[in-house]
């Protein structure tokens, strides 16, 4: 290997001793101890901190199996677990969340603490812990206690570091039990930069021109509110909020952050069909979330055992419990449900002291913090947070007088990201499943349910603010005028037991029935494709089976490219390409396969051409705001031109010059010969390793997985959101999960890349093949499954 040398922060470390060290060290490691499976793991680990021994059976495909003799233990057991395979993971999730990256990387990192420690939740504790479960803090205390238990036994087996710690020069840390539920800014809330959004085009072309960008369920009419100046806002009045929530990337000598989220691309796949329905008279369950990739995976399988709990499925590494599968009665799977958690608040501030801000008929002086910042080769950095009554302050415009601060559901009691599931995962009835609903915070949730009765279920969750008289779509004074009259109760929320279609159906589409449709909760959800075509592929299913669920789940057909296609008829043109490019889509059945010419044509044609193209002719002034098209309004538009095109002629020269030119653009790319082109070719799916960038050639083929070629996209049910730069896919279903409720064995997942955090670990990618085919392996649920697919055994001792 050759030598290397990479600045991380102040810290400089040689590649070759680091990798080297790392890599010696893993190769010793063993299994079950933190390494590869060429070496005999040990039967045996002391642990500190358990009463009794935990038997740990890991099975070939990865998966954990943990049997404890009692809660406490099972629980201590997970984290432990959790630290064996996905060390580096958890710990860079926990620094970045509580912002402590500077104290191990260096002053450029200091920015990024900062905006991270806004967001931190700083109320009461016993509240917070309330929220969630009674025994709660218990189980985040026994969780934590076994990361910090596999630290300690790292201390005593240094050469079983993972690593990437030899690779950036520092150790892992050890955690508190608050830690868990203190890191609000890892999840998903909304609609702050949708707000933002929307009022630099109202600034353009006024507020209904945004609906070309974001089309509004239910129908609405968006006004600016009194005393705000869409015109006002700086440019770069969401960076601190964006530095806050952005996971953490490594450069070759440099430190650098991804992008922020694309939050309208983050969404889910779920449904639950009754044994009425099904051919064993039995419900399936089936649920394939879709966030970013990454190697490793964002979420974990696991199976926790132990009397009075006995539940498998995925959660996510860093925290206790298991948020998607079941506890051999009941099966629960979650997406997203789009409810408004956020606004930007905009105050005068008084003239004489930048630190007082309007509020009613007087001032009011913000809260100021003084934090020290540790860092590593430096003195210790001082920052300033400030907070208004309404949340932290993340911009200050002196020279207008103004700032601006995020009020956010985050910062309430029982908001820590999935840490909810501690509740429900333990529900044997619909009832006690609802009630442990009532207090979901965050992310806001469909849940689905199924349970060994025959009952299928519907339970949206999440803190959803009373907005009595504004609609919360843009940013508004912080002077009292708009104000949240406290949350709507978890009670408040539709849901739905066994209803007569005999199945349920959610991929956060617009689904709020229409008594619950003035409660304000939101108007900005996901485009009802992927909804639209499970409920298509459902309804004409009166027998529907385990592998017809995995058929839906890997389903690449896009119904706006059946839309779109069909108004190509009867179009044509003397140019010879785009004769060629009608011909190519007209003949098409709209299914994006990565081995499909015209998914390419199409793809390309949609989101670089056409709805760039609809934009320019729909609201010119705010073209160079609004990037792209809501798919939904402008499918709507073009089947029904009048209100943002003029007529049907205008309406096909948009179609026919946005076609030649994609056509064009895609022959460059892929060449003239049409029957070689294929979506795959441009579209693919890589799961990059967070410090990937550091790494050199050899490295970054060891962390990264991939990249393969992909089909799909974002409007199809096998769900692929890519950059157009260059048609990566950011995220998708890395998960899936499809469940025979009572015949738990012959249920079925898939997790990709693989489970382990642990390049030289097999099981590290040893799933990616098995998920680009569509397959799964069987989820064993039952002793003597599990004893069927047992690949690695130890017993976890008390210590």
């Amino acid at each position: 290997m050759r030598e290397v040398a990479v600045d991380v922060g102040r810290i400089r470390v040689s590649r070759r001793s680091a990798l080297a060290a790392g890599a010696a060290g893993i190769a010793g490691a063993g299994g079950l101890a933190g390494g590869t499976a060429s070496a005999e793991p040990p039967r045996h680990i002391r642990v500190r901190g358990l009463r009794e021994p935990v038997e740990l059976i890991e099975d070939r495909y990865g998966v954990p199996h943990l049997y404890a003799r009692n809660e406490d233990d099972v629980f201590l057991a997970q984290g432990f677990n959790a630290a064996r395979v996905r060390l580096f993971q958890i710990d860079l999730w926990r620094r970045r969340g509580l912002g402590r990256l500077s104290e191990v990387l260096g002053p450029d990192y200091v920015a990024q603490d900062r905006a991270t420690r806004l967001f931190l939740y700083r109320g009461d504790m016993a509240a917070e812990w309330a929220r969630y479960s009674p025994d709660a803090r218990r189980i985040a205390t026994r969780f934590t206690a076994g990361i910090n238990a596999y630290v300690d036994w790292l201390d005593a087996h240094p050469d079983r570091l993972p690593e990437e710690f030899g690779l950036l020069g520092y150790r892992p840390a050890r955690w508190e039990p608050e830690d868990v539920v203190r890191i609000r800014s890892h999840g998903l809330t909304r609609n702050l930069t949708g707000e933002v959004e929307r009022a630099r085009v109202a600034c353009a072309a006024g507020p209904d021109a945004d609906l070309v960008r974001q089309g509004l369920q239910p129908d609405h009419r968006v006004t600016v509110p009194e005393g705000f100046d869409p015109c006002a806002l700086p440019e770069d009045v969401l960076d601190v909020f964006e530095l806050a929530t952005r996971n953490v990337e490594f450069t070759d000598g440099a430190i650098r952050t991804t992008a922020p989220r694309d939050r309208a691309n983050e969404g889910s796949n779920n449904w639950v069909v009754s044994g009425r329905r099904t051919a064993t008279g039995r419900p399936v369950l089936a649920n394939d979330p879709h966030r970013a990739y990454a190697a490793p995976s964002l979420r974990y399988l696991a199976h926790l055992s132990a009397p009075g709990l006995d539940v498998i499925g995925a959660g996510e590494p860093a925290l206790p419990g298991i948020s998607i599968g079941h506890n051999g009665t009941v099966a629960f799977g979650l997406t997203i449900f789009p409810v408004d958690q956020e606004d930007l608040y905009v105050y005068a501030l008084d003239p004489a002291d930048p630190r007082r801000y309007r509020y009613r008929d007087g001032w009011e002086r913000m809260t100021v913090l003084r934090e020290r910042v540790p860092v590593a080769g430096e003195k210790d950095h001082t920052v300033e947070l400030a907070f208004t009554r309404h949340g932290p302050v993340i911009r200050t415009d002196e020279r207008r007088g103004l700032a601006y601060a995020v009020r956010t559901a985050w910062l309430e009691p029982g908001m820590s990201p999935y840490f909810g599931s501690v509740a429900y995962m333990r529900a044997r009835t619909f009832r006690e499943f609802t009630e442990a609903m009532r207090n979901w915070g965050a992310p806001t949730e469909n849940q689905i349910y199924a349970d060994t009765a025959g009952n299928i279920g519907w339970v949206p969750g999440g803190l959803a603010p009373r907005r009595a008289d504004y609609d919360g779509l843009l940013p508004v004074p912080g002077d009292g005028r708009y104000e949240w009259d406290g949350f709507h109760s978890g009670d408040d929320l539709p849901r739905s037991l066994n209803p007569a279609e005999g199945f349920i159906a959610t991929a956060n589409q617009f689904n709020l029935p229409p008594e619950y449709r003035d409660m304000r909760l939101g108007y900005e959800w996901t485009n009802p494709f992927r909804h639209q075509r499970i409920t298509e592929v459902l309804t004409k299913q009166h027998r529907h089976t385990v592998a017809d669920s995995r058929a839906l789940q890997n389903d690449q057909l896009s119904i706006p490219a059946r839309r779109l296609t069909a108004l190509l008829t009867g179009l044509d043109s003397r140019d010879p390409g785009l004769r060629r490019a009608l011909r190519l889509l007209r003949g098409w059945d709209a299914v994006e396969s990565a081995d499909s010419a015209a998914a390419a044509l199409f793809e390309v044609w949609l989101s670089q051409h056409l709805g760039p193209g609809f934009v320019r002719a729909a609201v010119p002034k705010a073209a160079g705001i609004i990037k792209d098209a809501d798919t939904l309004v402008l499918l709507g538009e073009l089947e029904n031109p009048g209100r943002w095109l003029p007529d049907v002629p205008a309406r096909d020269r948009l179609l026919l010059d946005t076609l030649r030119t994609a056509h064009t653009q895609l022959s460059e790319r892929l060449g003239r010969d049409e029957s070689a082109w294929q979506w795959g070719r441009l579209h693919h799916t890589l799961f990059a390793h967070p410090a990937s960038a550091a790494l050199d050639h050899d490295d970054r083929l060891r962390f990264d997985v991939g990249p393969f070629p992909r089909g799909g996209s974002p409007d199809t049910v096998n769900q692929s959101s890519y950059r157009t730069t260059d048609y990566r896919q950011t995220n998708g279903p890395s998960f899936r999960m499809i469940l025979d409720v009572g015949n738990w064995d012959s249920s079925l997942a898939i997790n990709t890349p693989g489970q382990s955090g642990t390049p030289t670990d097999p099981h590290y990618r040893d799933l990616a093949t098995p998920w680009r085919k569509g397959d799964y392996f069987p989820l064993a649920y039952t002793r003597e499954a599990v004893e069927r697919v047992a690949e690695r055994r130890v017993v976890l001792w008390p210590g």
